[in-house]
């Protein structure tokens, strides 16, 4: 199975491809979208849509596994991280993909087993799961791969 792992964002957005075949994970390839800071809300939502549908048609992934939101402080950073999420929802639903959402205390309890995990932790077992060299440079590709990661365990779990 081939989920693309989505960490929603207009600034940045995190998005990773990871591959479960015969018990094993591998990332197929991660990174971040970046629209500039100050860039008009539906420019930036536009540059996320279009880019998702290139990811998508390229790695043709079956499922997706996005980031849900949780609390902030900043409600304007939340309302456009909401767009944003929408925007990645609508991509991948129109694409016809399995959406699932998880927070990210799933996420963190996921990989690491609690919760609270923070992003060295976070950073240390998605290394260990994929058997990594180097560590993605990105603290938002690596929550994508986190929650690719999160829900190709959940899967498994269910079919076992």
């Amino acid at each position: 199975m081939k989920v693309l792992g989505v960490d929603p964002g207009t600034g940045r957005m995190g998005w990773a491809i990871v591959e479960k075949t015969k018990g094993k994970e591998t990332l197929i390839d991660c990174g971040c979208l970046e629209t500039p800071a100050n860039t008009f809300l539906p420019i930036r939502l536009e540059k996320i849509y279009l880019f998702l549908n290139k990811l998508i048609t390229k790695h043709k992934p079956e499922s997706a596994s996005i980031e849900d939101l949780f609390f902030a402080k900043n409600r304007k950073t939340v309302m456009s991280v909401g767009a944003a999420r929408g925007v990645i929802i609508l991509a991948c639903k129109q694409a016809k993909l399995n959406i699932n959402l998880y927070t990210p205390l799933q996420i963190k309890s996921s990989i690491t087993g609690y919760g609270q995990a923070d992003k060295k932790q976070m950073q240390f077992m998605v290394k260990n799961i994929l058997k990594l060299k180097e560590i993605p440079e990105q603290d938002d590709a690596i929550d994508a791969v986190a929650a690719a990661l999160t829900h190709l365990s959940r899967q498994s779990s269910f079919r076992a």
